[in-house]
């Protein structure tokens, strides 16, 4: 009876901050929607775009280092969670006000760098209530929330355009009310648990220096997923510079990948619970599909490729998520995330910054590129699937 109803307040923590979550992605993810034909429009080009993008998840990647760190110092979860969230939501709506490119870029770049400062908190806070309830479903159960959010905030601009005749400024100041709601769900996420940590029975580990083999191994496999991933500002300024899409139509083409996303999380957080990293493997194979078929395809065959670009993001935000958890013990899993998002970050502004580069060079050579970096990253996760390190007492909590 206690273990159960541990699980359901557990539950009831990963649903409340899911619905922080789903607020704050149709703020941030609608605006990611329409980013790149919004720098279209204000007169940049491919390279900028890709540079744009790389810049903003670079430094919303890096500084998450610094986060996670002083997260697991201070153990001020809450605040520097809520900190972020605020610089991370209200960048948004107030890029209506942008008229200029270089404006909207450092908007773009602070909503970023917001991400940045509350993502290894939020996230450690998160695997302390997803040790009762499963890892994988878990996590999986958040990015199902996150990506419902990730998928009415496009509809809702792409709405706001087709009725308003692709008024930007409309589309961005729409975005005010989600990003108030979502600052209103975490506070009431802070009072209801003021102390998350005591969600997760805290296991007695021998302190080490360093993390583990695994543990670098892990992370040079993502990091090749990152490098080949190409940003949606990217993929939408195609849809934008070929007039293969038009412009209501792009935000309904990243909701379905954000609804793909959804339902890939759940499905595959349920299956990492069951068989492990096995399921990253498969996720990862399907994935790195998606750049012919967004970049090379009719119509249809975009479409399904920003379905295929969204099952690899549910990988992303799920299963990635819920391994790093399993490697790393409570105490030091805010510094894990920070650690482990910063090389994502800086091998995904490498790759955003290339793939742009190319674009404007050679199409061929973007999807080869993207292509073959996902490809090592399936090798490299079979070696750590297969790989026979020994397992030091800070790997003690992975299978």
């Amino acid at each position: 009876m206690l273990n159960t109803n541990r699980i359901k307040t557990a539950t009831k923590f990963v649903v409340l901050l899911g619905l922080v979550s789903l607020f704050a992605d149709m703020t941030y993810e609608a605006a990611r929607s329409i980013n790149g034909p919004y720098l279209n429009v204000l007169g940049t080009s491919a390279t900028t775009v890709g540079w744009v993008a790389g810049l903003g998840e670079l430094l919303g990647y890096s500084l998450r280092m610094l986060s996670g760190y002083i997260s697991d110092k201070t153990h001020k979860y809450w605040l520097i969670t809520i900190i972020g969230y605020t610089v991370n939501l209200i960048s948004v709506p107030l890029l209506a006000w942008a008229g200029y490119w270089q404006l909207a870029v450092v908007l773009m770049i602070m909503e970023r760098i917001g991400k940045a400062i509350r993502t290894p908190a939020r996230d450690a806070m998160l695997s302390y209530g997803t040790k009762e309830m499963g890892r994988g479903w878990g996590f999986g159960l958040h990015e199902a929330l996150d990506q419902t959010g990730a998928t009415i905030g496009p509809l809702l601009v792409g709405a706001v355009l087709f009725y308003k005749n692709s008024a930007y400024t409309s589309a961005f100041l729409v975005l005010f009310i989600p990003a108030i709601i979502a600052l209103g769900v975490l506070m009431l996420a802070r009072s209801l648990y003021p102390h998350p940590e005591h969600l997760e029975i805290k296991n007695t580990t021998i302190d080490t220096k360093g993390y583990s083999k695994r543990f670098w191994l892990y992370l040079l496999a993502v990091i090749f997923i990152a490098a080949g991933y190409a940003d949606f500002p990217l993929i939408a300024y195609h849809f934008k510079k070929t007039a293969l899409i038009k412009d209501a139509l792009i935000p309904v083409f990243y909701s379905i990948a954000m609804i793909s996303d959804g339902l890939a999380a759940l499905l595959m957080g349920k299956l990492f619970d069951r068989i492990g990293v096995k399921v990253l493997m498969a996720a990862t194979l399907i994935s790195l599909c998606f750049a012919p078929m967004v970049f090379w395809g009719t119509m249809p065959w975009a479409l399904a490729g920003m379905i295929v670009w969204g099952i690899g993001m549910g990988a992303q935000e799920s299963v990635v998520k819920a391994v790093v958890a399993d490697l790393i013990p409570q105490e030091k899993r805010g510094t894990a995330y920070g650690v482990f998002n910063t090389g994502f970050g800086i091998f995904w502004f490498i790759g955003s910054v290339l793939m742009g580069y190319l674009y404007d060079i050679s199409l061929p050579a973007l999807i080869w590129f993207s292509v073959i970096t996902q490809l090592i990253a399936f090798i490299i996760l079979g070696i750590f699937i297969s790989s026979k390190f020994k397992k030091d007492k800070t790997t003690a909590f992975c299978d």
